[in-house]
């Protein structure tokens, strides 16, 4: 029976565990070792509440032991949708501990992408809050319930609110100490799956990416050191918690490596954030270029002491060279650029990079482990300076998506290097410059909207006949969505549109932000739409 997902080659991993790349240490007895070495000191900060991380490997232990209770068993999938709170860790340690794979779920996902997640992914059980902003828990629980594998579990933090979930305090209940149950408590597999992360999805709906141990806390650790934490940092995490920028590059999960202390914050408002800073001497945090403007604006206004802050990281899209130069002058802090995907290799600007390289680029790998080639349309090599696509392959980076061997067939070269779609500038200093994408897909302010799955939900609009979603400069965002409909009779607004696909189960972020009604969608002479015509409608004629 074939795999789910490709492996590394042998010989290649032999290569990297004799490099120390793969260190041969699960995430379970990562935190046990943490435990052992920094003992009573502050893990995790998640309001008026203080982790240790003597308490955090102990309570693994015990919510282990309650998801072991429950029936959970090694090698499960769990669909993981929890808002910033400490109990997202609890739960993610439990589970690797235990030898289940956490999904990583959006704050932002509803009922068609959390069904689509349990249905690829095979997750037996779904975990959510019963409240989260405007996200109700039990009720999203019951639309996806029917897509989840036998035997069905669904728990809820907080109020339980019915008879047909687990609750949270369940698990907690009947004392505490390790799984006992012959195997549950010796996951010893560095090599094994350990998590599914979300691909942007450049084509239909989003794929799934296997990490197994050794390749993610590689990752981990790499990012640390390009981002010089140790005990003494502070890392605040306001993006949500399991996205891969704010869990492993280097995040949440770096700090942790490091011996630093995470501070969690529940609100993600600039207001809130730049407060936490202040009481909780923050050292490091991470924001997406949309979110820059209003944390100037919020410091400009209230002058909150920031003096503890010594590197800001940006990355999840392309940061404006002018914006990046004002991080700095305005904020005062160090500017670090990040640039890198769920499938791997992740390049980080060097808190000592000349002002124009943190300015301008968008990082380079942190180690030469990882590989990364440049490449014409016919995978050629480009020199230093021209344009190509960014291909790459190493320790921290897949070798095939998960259950997915058509897609995976033109997403990597035979000798396994992923085509990341990213087209860059390769500088001779290693450092790259993001200038577009090969992938049709469109990336709002970090978040990746897959045009094939839009337009798939667009026209099944009853006076939608055609549809097709282009990407648009923005302001604001680095890209917007513009949707091109044929329609019958009047096309739907904006607004109509949002509320439509909120109702089919589409994360808002994912509706148009600007619509435009057309007799006939452009072709090509291959029958396929032009996009590139309709993206010439949103660009203003030169004078």
């Amino acid at each position: 029976m074939p795999e789910d997902w490709p492996r590394c080659p042998e010989t290649d991993a032999a290569r990297y565990r004799k490099a120390g790349h793969w260190a041969g240490v699960t995430f379970g007895a990562l935190l046990r070792d943490l435990a052992a070495r920094h003992g009573p000191r502050t893990a995790v900060v998640d309001g008026a509440e203080r982790w240790s991380y003597a308490d955090l490997d102990a309570h693994a232990d015990r919510l282990c032991a309650g998801l072991d209770r429950a029936g959970i068993r090694p090698g499960e999938r769990v669909v993981v949708q929890l808002p910033n709170r400490v109990q997202f860790l609890h739960l993610w340690f439990a589970l690797t501990r235990l030898g289940a794979v956490p999904v990583h779920a959006m704050p932002a996902h509803r009922h068609a992408e959390i069904r689509h997640l349990a249905e690829l992914s095979g997750a037996t059980t779904y975990v959510v809050a019963d409240r989260a902003g405007r996200l109700d828990g039990h009720a999203l629980a019951r639309q996806v319930r029917d897509a989840l594998a036998p035997p069905r579990r669904v728990i809820v933090l907080g109020d339980p609110g019915g008879d047909d979930v687990l609750p949270w305090s369940a698990l907690l209940a009947d004392g505490s100490g390790p799984v006992t149950r012959a195997g549950a408590e010796t996951v010893d597999d560095a090599g094994a799956l350990a998590m599914l992360l979300l691909s942007g999805g450049s084509t239909g709906v989003p794929k799934l990416i296997p990490r197994t141990h050794d390749e993610y806390l590689y990752a981990a650790r790499q990012g640390a050191e390009a981002c010089e934490l140790g005990p003494e940092s502070v890392y605040l995490v306001s993006l949500p918690i399991g996205f891969n920028f704010a869990f492993g590059a280097p995040g949440v999960l770096g700090t942790l490596s490091a011996g630093g202390t995470v501070v969690i914050a529940r609100d993600p408002s600039p207001h809130t954030a730049l407060r936490l800073i202040e009481r909780e001497r923050v050292t490091v945090t991470a924001l997406t270029p949309p979110l820059v403007p209003a944390w100037i604006e919020e410091y400009q206004t209230s002058r909150p002491d920031l003096s503890s802050l010594r590197v800001l990281q940006v990355g999840g899209a392309r940061l404006a060279d002018d914006e990046a130069r004002r991080v700095e002058t305005v904020l005062g802090v160090r500017l670090q650029q990040v640039f890198g995907m769920a499938e791997g290799l992740v390049n980080y600007t060097r808190l000592d990079d000349a002002d124009h390289l943190r300015h301008t680029t968008q990082g380079r790998p942190p180690s030469a482990a990882d590989e990364v080639l440049v490449v014409d349309a016919a995978g050629r090599a480009v020199p230093d300076g021209e344009v190509g696509e960014l291909l790459t392959r190493g320790p921290a980076t897949l070798r095939g998506y998960y259950r997915a061997p058509d897609h995976n067939a033109r997403a990597f070269t035979a000798d396994g290097f992923y085509r990341t779609g990213d087209l860059v500038r390769r500088l001779p200093s290693g450092h790259l410059v993001v200038v577009g994408r090969v992938k049709e897909q469109i990336n709002r302010g970090g978040e990746k909207i897959a045009t094939a799955e839009v337009e798939e939900h667009l026209r099944a609009h009853p006076r939608v006949r055609a549809a097709a979603l282009v990407a648009a400069p923005d302001p604001h965002w680095g890209e917007c969505a513009v949707a091109f409909l044929v329609c019958d009779g009047d096309p739907p607004g904006t607004r109509d549109l949002a509320r439509y696909l909120a109702a089919r189960g589409l994360a808002g972020y994912k509706a148009p932000d600007r619509v435009h009604a057309v007799p006939d969608l452009p072709l090509t002479p291959v029958g396929k739409i032009d996009k590139v015509a309709l993206a010439r409608l949103l660009t203003p004629p030169a004078r």
